[in-house]
């Protein structure tokens, strides 16, 4: 798509860049490159635009759209088909019609904003516009219907990782480039959530369409807390990587870096249709282990220690009569004994 390309050329380039050279470059017209010049002009993008000279990009835009998502991936697959709205009802409802339209797999669906989003068990997803992430991603994935529940367990792992990534370049861009590493910050509250310093700042949705032996699609929708700089009342254990990064941040850059880590990770899941590959690392971000947990379930509420998780993504809980149970995500809430983590 010419006009990711030419974003990417116009953001990597220090100076202007002549017409001339993006037309040599991508083999188009200078008419193709003025369009889709002043159709980033029209997205929100501060371009420059001087004859003889060329453009030049002066500001960064915190949009996200299919052209800055695009010119930002680095995947073979996964969000290479990007579908982008303003305000829709959520995001998974939109990429559950784009599968049943026939979209391949790794379509990414994202939206500015959300008037039906919706959490784990019919809770919903505050979604305002211009500070959070909300996507979907749209597998087609080829295996046992009854492994998908693990595929949570991965994007889990697969946005934290892209969360402490930004972070991480916040971090070193404030400190002159430094080459220090920052230790993780956003870990993974199994099943779902992310969490920043104790408090939430993502969660996710799975929903599948399949049949006994065979998935027709899964969707796993994906909220993240990103630019907000307060929330309100009702909301005491809601965070944002802002409020973390003390500066704002590109949400296209954080859904880039998502899809990136997602398709690492779901290539190692691929092989196995489990976790085994992938234990380690998981745990290496889960908040829950090594903490006493409430276990809540339908009419039965327990106390335990996490101990981690097994090869197929379920919680290890160890009991007071020194039993081990294995909690499958299902209808089941986890949560800390004195508050949320």
């Amino acid at each position: 798509m010419i006009k990711e390309e030419i974003l990417k050329v116009l953001r990597e380039s220090e100076d202007y860049v002549s017409g001339q050279e993006l037309c040599e470059k991508f083999g188009v017209s200078r008419t193709a490159v003025w369009k889709a010049v002043t159709k980033l002009k029209e997205e929100g993008y501060e371009i420059d635009s001087i004859s003889n000279r060329g453009y030049l990009l002066k500001t960064l835009a915190d949009v996200v759209t299919e052209a800055e998502i695009g010119s930002r991936l680095k995947t073979k697959v996964m969000g290479k088909h990007c579908v982008c709205f303003g305000d829709v009802d959520s995001t998974n409802i939109q990429a559950k019609k784009l599968a049943e339209e026939g979209a391949p797999h790794g379509t990414l669906v994202c939206a500015e904003s959300q008037s039906e989003g919706r959490g784990r068990r019919g809770k919903t997803w505050i979604s305002p516009r211009g500070n959070a992430v909300y996507m979907s991603l749209l597998l087609r994935p080829r295996i046992r219907p009854e492994h998908a529940s693990v595929l949570t367990l991965v994007m889990g792992m697969a946005a934290a990782r892209a969360c402490n990534e930004l972070l991480r370049r916040a971090e070193e861009e404030a400190a002159g480039n430094s080459s220090e590493q920052a230790r993780p910050r956003v870990g993974v509250k199994w099943p779902n959530d992310l969490v920043l310093d104790g408090r939430k700042t993502a969660g996710m949705l799975t929903e599948m369409s399949a049949e006994i032996d065979c998935i027709h699609y899964v969707i796993i929708g994906v909220g993240i807390n990103v630019n907000e700089k307060d929330f309100p009342e009702e909301l005491p254990q809601a965070t944002s990587l802002r409020q973390a990064a003390g500066k704002r941040l590109m949400r296209a850059e954080l859904i880039a870096l998502c899809m990136e880590y997602f398709e690492k990770y779901y290539c190692e899941f691929e092989k196995t249709e489990d976790l085994r590959t992938l234990k380690d690392d998981y745990e290496e971000l889960l908040v829950n282990k090594g903490r006493q947990v409430r276990v809540l379930e339908p009419g039965n509420e327990h106390v335990g220690t996490a101990l981690g998780i097994n090869e197929q993504g379920e919680l290890l809980v160890e009991l007071a009569d020194g039993r081990t149970e294995k909690v499958y995500a299902g209808e089941v809430s986890v949560r800390g004994i004195y508050g949320y983590v």
